[in-house]
């Protein structure tokens, strides 16, 4: 127990030095309360202030897609070198190891799959998603889809009851066989998704990139899509960094390339060291050879 002397005014309250106020690294989040910033600084590199999400939550509507088979073998490995990974419950609790250390963007809609008609979905248990210690919750939004208000309800919902224990909010914008990938829609869609209280937004690239991640006062992260020849992806995340994205959410392009492990690794040298798509090729391959 301290002793009484201990209290003597012989401190240093250092009353010339003001504490600092901090303004925080991300877009649109200074204002957020702690638990909410100290989750999306686990996602978001405090240094580069971007992200490299590993993204294997396919199977809850497409099923065992191809490289996700066995995700034991595919993307287990994988997990050591990306920032963030978002998956189902299901694949969290079945294939990740708890060890692993890292912040979970949980798929927290789902409803349809493949076989039907899309986006017609539903939510989980906001007591699942704090059990599971998940630090994003991902939630699809439908703009311009029949399920549009289904969905936007989702989006306030989960931001309501994210809100409560300090879990943001990741808007995932969908598009569908009528949706066109452009600046207009996917600006739109964005901007839908922040008005109403996404924390980060997941959207496409297109042209005129830039005024996609302009008009959206929250982070954006770039859906990998289809895949795409490895430079040809690289090429994506590069454009999508530099007209202001702050990082991926990439999946197909890095668990199904020639070699996930170099892939993964060349998407980091772009995303977090702003390499050029070509030194990011090269070193993808170079990290394939040694693994030969």
């Amino acid at each position: 127990m301290p002793d009484v002397d201990d209290l003597k005014e012989s401190k240093n309250y250092y009353s010339d030095t003001p504490q600092k106020s901090e303004g925080f690294f991300l877009k649109g989040s200074n204002s957020l309360e702690w638990g909410m910033k100290d989750r999306l600084a686990r996602i978001f590199n405090p240094v580069s202030g971007n992200t490299v999400m590993l993204a294997f939550d396919h199977g809850y509507l497409m099923g065992p897609t191809s490289g996700l088979e066995r995700m034991d073998l595919t993307i287990v490995p994988l997990v050591e070198h990306a920032d963030c990974i978002m998956c189902t419950r299901g694949a969290l609790r079945t294939v990740i190891p708890p060890t692993a250390g890292k912040p979970v963007s949980l798929r927290y809609s789902s409803g349809t799959t493949v076989l039907t008609e899309l986006n017609d979905e539903c939510l989980m248990d906001i007591e699942e998603a704090v059990r599971l210690n998940a630090s994003l919750l991902a939630v699809m939004v439908a703009v311009g889809d029949r399920y549009e208000a289904t969905t936007i309800r989702n989006l306030t919902r989960t931001v309501d009851l994210g809100t409560r224990f300090g879990i943001p909010t990741l808007g995932v914008t969908a598009v569908g066989k009528d949706m066109a990938r452009d600046a207009r829609y996917l600006s739109m869609a964005s901007r839908v998704c922040a008005e109403n209280g996404a924390h980060v937004v997941k959207t496409y690239f297109c042209d005129d990139f830039e005024k996609v991640t302009s008009t959206c006062p929250v982070p954006i992260v770039l859906a990998g899509g289809k895949k795409l020849p490895e430079l040809d992806a690289l090429t994506m995340a590069y454009k999508a960094i530099d007209q202001g994205a702050n990082g991926v959410d990439m999946g197909r392009n890095i668990f199904q390339a020639g070699d996930p492990i170099a892939m993964i690794q060349a998407v980091k040298a772009v995303v977090h060291d702003r390499e050029t798509p070509e030194k990011a090729f090269d070193l993808y391959n170079t990290l394939k050879d040694e693994q030969k």
